[in-house]
């Protein structure tokens, strides 16, 4: 569990981690270099749970070893999908890039948008709560929460 107490924002207690797969911690379906280290610390605070349309099949395999649950999308409507999945859990942060990732944008406490190299939906990026280029730098700001609150305070 991760406690951000956000001035002027109120109090969050996080329970779960959200992260979209390719785009946001994988890129042509491979791992970004650090995300797998960084996943691994973040699970002793929370739960971690990537959701996917699996667009290159690598899911799976790259996660093979990191203490997360892997959900892969198999509707007709992943945005709808992927918002009722943050809607049945309490306490989330959720990263992503996509157009399909606005719905677990509206339903989570803090939605963080990754620009990198695959771009972001403008949708997506109106609901975020912060951005960042690069995932390494999303998952730091949890492993180090001051600077959440420096970037979220009013």
């Amino acid at each position: 569990m991760l406690s951000l107490n956000i001035p002027g924002r109120g109090p969050f207690t996080i329970h779960h981690l959200v992260l979209d797969f390719n785009g946001t911690i994988a890129f042509d379906g491979e791992l970004i270099p650090g995300v797998a280290e960084r996943i691994m610390l973040l699970s002793k605070e929370m739960g971690i749970h990537v959701i996917t349309a699996d667009t290159n099949g690598t899911v799976a395999r790259q996660c093979t070893g990191l203490p997360v649950s892997v959900q892969i999308l198999h509707s007709d409507n992943h945005t709808g999908e992927k918002g009722e999945f943050v809607h049945g859990l309490d306490g989330v942060i959720c990263m992503g890039n996509g157009a399909n990732d606005e719905a677990m944008f509206e339903e989570a406490d803090l939605a963080i948008a990754v620009a990198g190299r695959e771009g972001c939906a403008t949708a997506t990026l109106l609901k975020s709560d912060v951005i960042i280029e690069d995932i390494n730098d999303g998952l730091d700001l949890l492993l180090n929460p001051k600077r959440m609150i420096a970037t979220l305070r009013k």
